[in-house]
This record gives structure tokens, C-alpha cells and sequence, in this order.
């Protein structure tokens, strides 16, 4: 399953974890990958994997950021409308 998340400068992701496996590739923009205890700036370009289970966030950078996030297997929640990735404001 395949999801575009467009991040405002400065957004901050919810800490959160899922059985789904996860992999990311940032499209445009700047953040802070939070995964496990590290944190790891990303550029246009970067890719991660994020292995089931293992809390991660992301937070934005001054011009926001759009990731593609891609899942194994497809996440039940991102099936219905209106669901998926949630901000707060920084």
C-alpha cells in the first residue's frame, strides 16, 4: 500500500507503532525521522525502512516536507477515508 503525507513546516507526527512494516522515501522538503531512541535527518531523496512494531514519528523541517510511505501489508485504518497519518502543531 502506498500513501503520499504532505507535512506544514514544523509539524510534528504522533509517536506511534504498528505491525505493518514500513518503508519511506522523502519527495520534497526536510524532517526529523524518529525511529526507536534515534533521531536522523532526512533530505529530498533519503529512504528508510521502519521494521513492524517500532515506534517512529517524523517532524517536519521549515519548508514542511511530502513523504511517500509504503506498507506491508496494506495498514486497515488507511483503507477508509479520511485516515492516516496524524499532526500536531509544533
Amino acid at each position: 500500500m502506498l500513501s503520499v503525507v504532505t507535512l506544514a513546516p514544523h509539524a510534528q507526527g504522533t509517536l506511534h507503532h504498528h505491525p505493518e512494516e514500513q518503508w519511506g522515501v522523502l519527495l520534497d522538503g526536510t524532517a526529523i525521522r524518529v525511529q526507536g531512541d534515534e533521531e536522523i535527518a532526512v533530505k529530498k531523496g533519503d529512504f528508510w525502512r521502519t521494521p513492524g512494531n517500532v515506534p517512529h514519528t517524523m517532524c517536519a523541517g521549515p519548508n514542511g516536507a511530502r513523504v511517500l510511505d509504503i506498507f506491508s501489508p496494506p495498514r486497515p485504518e488507511y483503507r477508509k477515508p479520511g485516515s492516516g497519518f496524524g499532526t500536531t502543531s509544533a
